[in-house]
């Protein structure tokens, strides 16, 4: 089966995140690498292009506070140019084409179209990913898929922003259910997501329709 259409998106599975040291670790989000680390070969055996969004804060960052509500402002996390700032090695991106939220780049159809770049990192300065980096709607245009496999963290903020933007932009929005984690004490997004049609899908399922 072809699947030039499907694109997987890769939400912040970052260290400062997922690993219990980092800097804003995810309660639990250790527990699900093993199933981040099959999408990651999913998406390579079946030569599927992979977004991989990443946060990446200078210390300006709105997002930042000393005193935190957790809500709309966090601690230090995903600064630039720090290990907590990278991927798990379970989701590290084989030779991507990175994109920073605060640099220009020349977006053409070439750039999209040759068969030994997959992988694409784009960096953000804020929960929402078309908000946080002005190129991601022009990248996904390029891009051009029907399909859009959702994962990572976390559901109630960065997953949830990403998947309202796709829904947007694109047919067809899946979000890997056992794939996803959120943060506690804030709403979780998912009756928003079923009125805009975003289907809730469980890894094993998502293996057997990539058959």
């Amino acid at each position: 089966m072809d699947f030039t259409d499907w694109l997987f998106w890769n939400v912040d599975t970052q260290i400062d995140f997922v690993y219990p040291r980092g800097k804003l670790y995810v309660p639990g989000a250790d527990k699900i690498r093993p199933r981040w680390k099959e999408l990651t070969r999913l998406a390579k055996e079946k030569s599927i292009r992979v977004v991989n969004s990443a946060d990446f804060h200078y210390q300006n960052s709105a997002e930042l506070d000393a005193t935190p509500d957790f809500v709309n402002t966090f601690p230090e996390h995903c600064m630039a140019n720090t290990r907590g700032a990278d991927f798990i090695r379970e989701t590290d991106p084989e030779e991507p084409e990175i994109f920073d939220w605060d640099k220009e780049y020349l977006i053409t159809a070439q750039l999209f179209n040759r068969e030994e770049v997959r992988n694409f990192i784009i960096r953000k300065d804020a929960f929402d990913v078309f908000e946080g980096n002005h190129l991601t709607a022009s990248i996904l245009k390029h891009l051009n898929p029907k399909v859009v496999v959702v994962y990572g963290v976390t559901t109630n903020i960065c997953v949830d922003a990403a998947v309202r933007g796709l829904t947007k932009r694109v047919k067809k929005v899946y979000v890997v259910e056992d794939a996803i984690k959120e943060l506690p004490g804030v709403p979780l997004p998912f009756e928003g997501w079923n009125k805009k049609k975003v289907e809730l899908i469980r890894l094993a399922r998502l293996k057997k329709l990539l058959v």
